[in-house]
């Protein structure tokens, strides 16, 4: 069996994007990929409209909280996705890179964030479909 892969979500303040894309993805792959979070600079609170958000789709990501970004948790990652976390993202070699353009939902309203929920939602199953294949 091989090894279970891992992805690391980060983006600035880790408290909407790389957030709602850790929810969705541990949601959909359940134990068959390990899933982080990191942000480069950590808010103090995930983003209440992101979590009314995910709350929308069955998903609770409240018990979250923002996390710094360190190499240990690039290190024990497979795929990092950042999202606008610029030259802050640790570039080890070895290591899948995919930058998603995403909207920050910061200051956004929750139509707004829907939206990018949505996009979050798309994104992520297509990279779990592809991690999952045999």
């Amino acid at each position: 069996m091989p090894p279970m892969p891992s992805v690391l979500f980060v983006c600035v303040h880790n408290a909407g994007r790389s957030q709602m894309a850790a929810g969705w993805l541990a949601h959909l792959a359940g134990d068959r990929i390990q899933v982080r979070s990191a942000g480069s600079a950590p808010a103090e609170q995930v983003n209440p409209v992101a979590v009314d958000a995910m709350r929308e789709v069955g998903i609770d990501i409240s018990a979250e909280s923002p996390k710094l970004l360190t190499a240990d948790a690039v290190q024990a990652s497979d795929v990092i996705i950042t999202m606008g976390c610029g030259d802050a993202c640790p570039i080890l070699p070895g290591k899948r890179y995919e930058d998603w353009k995403l909207d920050d939902p910061a200051g956004q309203g929750i139509d707004a964030v829907r939206v990018i929920r949505a996009e979050i939602y798309d994104r992520v199953k297509a990279l779990m479909v592809e991690l999952l294949k045999p």
